[in-house]
């Protein structure tokens, strides 16, 4: 055991048991978890993904980590962006690197089926299998507030990313409207853990996985964290009034 303790939702819990606990959660949605976010946002994610996609802007020869990339949604749409952009006027193919925790997560994309610039790998987002200066671009999307050390998991971003590299995190994240904020309450508390008991038949999980959104930073307080982990030029966008925020950065 150790000396610190970490969030698991409402609850705090020794530092050494989170990633376990957490990995329990995604080992038991990996199934359903693309169509869970599609009944638990209306689809709106999908909106929310092709924007941070058309932000990160994919060209050709680029090495993009996709970290916490699970079923492989982002990285589908790098890849066919980056191919895109490769058939207009040519260039080496893109890399698109997919690293999850989860075996499950994983799995449940390689099943789907992937395109040929992806690789996948299960890893750690506080301890990459990936050397310095590895990458152009560094994307998670929905991952870091499941992350036991978020500060580590941002080091680690900054680590790995090439001089002049950039930064993407699309998170859930704080409504700016007090009557934004108590209808997604409203619904989030109500609604969504009904909803994983009905499709997903694990109410728990995504009790959880609501509760860890509340404990996340808030816009500001986490464009800090980025800034302390050594990136510059910090911003952030708020999508849909704030329910989700894309926070972007660069090393430099």
């Amino acid at each position: 055991m150790s000396n610190t303790s970490a969030s698991f939702g409402f609850t705090d819990v020794d530092a050494s048991l989170k990633a376990g606990l957490v990995r329990g959660v995604f080992d038991r949605v990996a199934k359903n978890y693309d169509i869970m976010n599609d009944l638990m946002s209306g689809g709106v994610h999908r909106l929310w993904k092709d924007a941070v996609a058309a932000r990160l802007n994919p060209q050709p020869g680029e090495v993009i980590i996709d970290c916490a990339g699970g079923t492989g949604d982002m990285a589908r749409r790098f890849a066919k962006m980056a191919r895109n952009a490769q058939e207009r006027r040519g260039g080496p193919d893109a890399t698109i690197n997919i690293v999850d925790y989860n075996a499950e997560m994983i799995m449940a994309g390689i099943e789907r089926g992937g395109e040929p610039e992806i690789t996948w790998t299960v890893g750690d987002a506080q301890r990459l299998p990936l050397p310095d200066n590895y990458a152009n671009a560094y994307v998670i999307s929905f991952g870091i507030r499941n992350v036991t050390d978020i500060d580590a998991a941002l080091r680690e971003a900054r680590r790995v990313l090439k001089p002049g590299g950039r930064f993407l995190c699309l998170e859930f994240s704080r409504p700016v409207t007090e009557a934004l904020a108590k209808a997604y309450d409203a619904y989030s508390f109500k609604v969504i853990p009904q909803v994983g008991e009905w499709v997903a038949k694990d109410r728990d999980a995504y009790q959880y996985l609501v509760e860890s959104i509340r404990r996340f930073p808030d816009q500001r307080t986490f464009a800090g964290m980025i800034e302390t982990a050594g990136f510059k030029r910090v911003t952030y966008t708020n999508f849909t009034g704030g329910v989700a925020a894309l926070h972007q950065g660069w090393a430099l």
